[in-house]
């Protein structure tokens, strides 16, 4: 087989396929990543960021005194929800284009067998730089024994920053600011 063919051609053979393999990646799925924050001012510390408050709101039972992980109760009886102490909810999932997370809302008096869809809206605005407005699912209900009834909304984040986020619940409204990190 290696007739008429020196020694040292098998090795140049050999040489010639590493070296024309070397000339293209190969190929890779192409994995979304967040976008760069757009900013004005895209700091954490520039972030009016909600804080608990004074005095603490603590809802009726089932709900406990403080939520789990980390988190603070936010609001009035007509309307609240779970925030955490850091300000900020860091490693979101980011899913076409967004960043998603699932917001629990309670209201005193809510059942989720007399309203399965409650007829909660949620909208919001990104405060330190332009932003495509969030978007919101239509709410649903969710259960459980240490959370009773309560609403559920997935929104989606379209940039990182200092987010106001809105919920409207019959005559209540609540707001909070939230850091949403690259």
């Amino acid at each position: 087989m290696w007739q008429g063919l020196s020694r040292a051609t098998p090795i140049v053979i050999v040489a010639a396929i590493a070296l024309a393999s070397c000339g293209r990646p190969s190929p890779t799925p192409a994995v979304a990543s967040p976008p760069a924050a757009a900013a004005v001012d895209s700091s954490q510390s520039s972030c009016p960021i909600t804080r608990g408050q004074q005095p603490q709101f603590i809802p009726r039972l089932p709900q406990a005194t403080t939520p789990p992980g980390g988190e603070f109760w936010y609001g009035t009886a007509a309307l609240w929800t779970a925030l955490p102490n850091s300000g900020a909810w860091p490693d979101l999932p980011y899913e076409r284009g967004s960043y998603v997370q699932k917001v629990f809302w309670w209201s005193e008096g809510y059942d989720r067998s007399s309203e399965p869809l409650p007829a909660l809206s949620v909208d919001g605005a990104r405060l330190d730089g332009p932003a495509k407005s969030l978007a919101a699912s239509t709410a649903t209900n969710a259960f459980g024994p240490d959370i009773g009834s309560a609403m559920l909304v997935l929104i989606q984040i379209p940039a990182s920053g200092c987010w106001r986020i809105t919920g409207h619940y019959r005559t209540a409204s609540l707001s909070f600011v939230v850091w949403i990190p690259n």
